[in-house]
């Protein structure tokens, strides 16, 4: 009886050690494999983003995702053959998920910053924003950015609105909110006197609201705005760009701004 155990034992640890060492050579491939060939194996390619920036992402009445980089990213996701995936996080923390492979590229209006350029590899800019100042119509008591001296004004966590708010002298206090539009609502009820947001987000809540907002002429910065990943996927961003060339060439892009932006940030 005892050799019988024993030889079941061997015959069990053999075909363990046969199924391991399968795993491990289909592990080892996986990981030879370079981004691009990741995503086209797995037929998805995931995205990470902030669903709470309207018009470029966001939830409508029915909590569908939709925006401008939802229908972009959807656009890419067929260039490339595989199905979009997208992935919700909170933008301060965007870019270590990205680090921590929880999705395969950032799109989630992602300015170009200096510092950011240093942890990601970017696109070409397929947007160029910056940052306006919004009020409550009829505040007649701001119409520049001196005149935020004194005042309470609101930004989003994690975005560069907080870098360019910080460069204006005399803000009596600044507030920070995880999302752009818990920030309106405040400036709606008047618990704030002004959010700095980026020049699109600021023109949909004008639009959307029926002139609630008023947005300052005057333009505190000039953002391209990339998508975002990882340093070595450089396979997977040279794919990414090319497709972005081809919408833009074909007039996918155009027609999407016009959609969201009413009016064709690509016309020459």
């Amino acid at each position: 009886m005892k050799k019988l155990i024993t030889l079941v034992l061997s015959v069990v640890f053999i075909f363990t050690m046969f199924i391991g060492c399968g795993n491990s050579n289909k592990d080892a491939k996986d990981s030879n494999m370079n981004s691009l060939e990741r995503v086209k194996k797995s037929g998805k390619l995931t995205m990470g983003l902030d669903d709470s920036y309207p018009p470029m992402e966001f939830r409508d009445s029915q909590n569908n995702l939709v925006g401008f980089d939802i229908d972009l990213g959807k656009e890419i996701a067929k260039k490339l053959g595989v199905k979009p995936e997208f992935t919700i996080t909170d933008f301060n923390g965007i870019i270590l998920s990205l680090k921590s492979s929880k999705f395969d590229m950032i799109l989630s209006t992602l300015s170009m910053t200096e510092k950011r350029q240093k942890e990601v590899l970017f696109t070409e800019p397929y947007i160029v924003g910056g940052q306006i100042i919004a009020v409550k119509k009829g505040n007649t008591s701001i119409t520049k950015a001196e005149d935020l001296k004194g005042k309470l004004v609101g930004y989003q966590l994690g975005s560069t609105s907080e870098n360019a708010a910080r460069k204006i002298e005399g803000i009596k206090n600044l507030k920070s909110y995880d999302k752009v539009t818990e920030a309106f609502h405040d400036l709606s009820l008047g618990r704030i006197e002004a959010i700095i947001v980026d020049g699109q987000v600021g023109g949909y809540y004008m639009k959307k609201d029926g002139g609630d907002y008023t947005i300052l002429k005057e333009k505190l910065t000039k953002e391209p705005v990339g998508i975002g990943f990882k340093k070595e996927d450089k396979e997977l961003r040279d794919a990414v760009q090319k497709a972005i060339d081809e919408l833009k060439k074909e007039g996918t892009l155009s027609k999407l701004s016009i959609k969201w932006f009413g009016y064709d940030i690509y016309k020459e």
